[in-house]
């Protein structure tokens, strides 16, 4: 709907120009995908990985110190349903984005985008594999979803998954230790929700709110991507019991 907003704001640093492509192949993928025959097998297999995740990290899940920031990452982050309206205001507020944001906050959206760019394009891929394989997502099991996992062509972009992952979760928590950037938030509700972009300003408050109650996200964080990567390496060599994982890590 706003691309060629996108394309027609000039962009001045590297940072802003990042964003941009990104924010253009993201609205591009949104298209092909909305109207592709398999949505809603994507939108199962999403769900089947989200529980996936809360059971491989159900330590840090029922952490209260934990437990919100997971929840974000899960219903926010990575959201590929019910997001239309949020990702269609970033796209329409871009021009504003360069002109008022400094690169180190344009370089942080753009790892935002590129994460969930690369996430849907990975889900959409293993939608296609089942679908080839015979396999509905609605029966997937565990040796399924390796057995259909590692006859991916896109390894190389699953390893950088989970390096965005770790970029950016370091670079929100420094950004809401800053108590100036909350009450920013708190002011500009009114405004925004007069704007029309209600739903992008509550995504960064609940992010905003999320990171804020965290105990230690460099810990969760360092965490999380150790486990994923032990995960991904299991998966690859064909262990029987890929998502147990030893207790010290």
């Amino acid at each position: 709907m706003y691309r060629e907003r996108l394309v027609a704001t000039p962009t001045h640093s590297d940072s802003a120009r990042r964003l941009q492509l990104l924010l253009l192949d993201y609205h591009d993928f949104r298209q092909y995908k909305a109207t592709h025959s398999l949505l809603e097998h994507t939108f199962r297999i999403a769900d089947w990985q989200a529980e996936r995740l809360k059971a491989t990290h159900a330590d840090l899940y029922q952490h209260p110190g934990y437990h919100t920031g997971l929840e974000f990452l899960l219903t926010d982050l990575y959201a590929p349903a019910g997001m239309t309206q949020r990702d269609d205001n970033i796209d329409r507020v871009f021009p504003k984005m360069v002109k008022w944001l400094p690169d180190n906050l344009l370089d942080t959206f753009a790892g935002l985008v590129e994460l969930n760019l690369i996430t849907q394009r990975l889900d959409l891929e293993l939608a296609e594999l089942c679908h080839s394989s015979g396999l509905s997502p609605s029966e997937l099991s565990s040796d399924a979803y390796c057995q259909i996992f590692r006859s991916s062509q896109q390894l190389e972009q699953r390893e950088r998954q989970i390096t965005l992952v770790a970029e950016v979760g370091h670079q929100l928590d420094r950004y809401v230790r800053n108590r100036t950037l909350g009450w920013l938030l708190s002011m500009s509700r009114a405004p925004a929700e007069m704007a029309g972009l209600s739903d992008l300003h509550s995504f960064l408050h609940r992010g905003y709110s999320a990171f804020r109650k965290m105990d230690n996200v460099d810990l969760l964080i360092d965490r999380l991507v150790t486990r994923e990567k032990r995960v991904m390496k299991n998966i690859l060599d064909g262990h029987p019991k890929p998502f147990e994982l030893p207790s010290d890590l």
